[in-house]
């Protein structure tokens, strides 16, 4: 049999030590930031028609701004080029805060929207996806949170029966964790009815009574002890998310 030559070996075996590998494929990535930006400032400006005026005023006159200092110090050209990203910056930070309040007033009034205005707390946050008590009558709902200020409540739905809802929770919350605050916030429009896109806002301003290991020992009684309720039809917090890529944009 003929030895086999360096020319039948596959290309492969052939490659020298330092030759490059051939590129793999490139996956295929999802949206750009800009598409995102792009998405989320359509999404908005249909609720909230005046967004390109108060965006294009906070620009402008940050540039405008920027220019009279420059006239000011004799030096324009400089504090233009320092305004105009600072007046892009505004006009994104903008956008940000109306994108989510247009987030929240379409999904206001939809089952589950307490527990996604809820889900914009992040670090030092327990959260429950589902809600903890329910009315499966009129779906009043009742959703849960854990951190430093205790144990906090979200109500949703008629606020008189939500509010008896949220009253029995409590005391339950009391016997389980007896040295534990528990707080009610309720949802909705009106005299002492907080509103979505303030929710998370106020559960942060609520004040600090438990340490980092404290909120987590709360959490793990509470599981241990199995709080979850079934969801009734039409509840479903991972529908009712508000839309954070502008947050995401900055």
């Amino acid at each position: 049999m003929a030895n086999s030559t360096d020319s039948d070996a596959p290309k492969s075996a052939r490659r020298g030590l330092f030759s490059r590998k051939p590129k793999a494929e490139k996956k295929k990535k999802g949206p750009g930031r800009m598409k995102q930006i792009a998405d989320v400032f359509k999404m908005t400006r249909r609720n909230d028609p005046n967004l390109v005026w108060v965006m294009a005023g906070a620009f402008l006159g940050i540039i405008a701004v920027g220019l009279l200092i420059g006239l000011l110090i004799d030096n324009w050209i400089t504090m233009l080029i320092i305004a105009v990203p600072l007046g892009l910056l505004a006009a994104v930070f903008i956008l940000s805060r109306r994108a989510e309040r247009a987030a929240f007033t379409q999904i206001e009034g939809q089952p589950g929207a307490s527990g996604a205005a809820l889900s914009i707390l992040r670090r030092g946050w327990i959260l429950e996806e589902q809600p903890v008590a329910v009315n499966p009558r009129s779906q009043e709902a009742v959703f849960r949170a854990i951190g430093r200020p205790g144990i906090v409540l979200v109500t949703e739905g008629a606020p008189g029966r939500a509010k008896a809802l949220a009253d029995g929770e409590r005391r339950r919350m009391n016997r389980i964790a007896p040295n534990v605050p528990v707080h009610v916030i309720q949802t909705g429009k009106g005299e002492n009815l907080t509103p979505l896109s303030q929710v998370a806002k106020k559960a942060k301003k609520l004040p600090k009574s438990l340490t980092k290991q404290e909120v987590q020992a709360v959490n793990k009684r509470l599981a241990a002890l199995g709080t979850r309720l079934p969801i009734p039809k039409g509840i479903d917090p991972y529908k009712a998310r508000p839309d954070r890529k502008a947050s995401r944009g900055r």
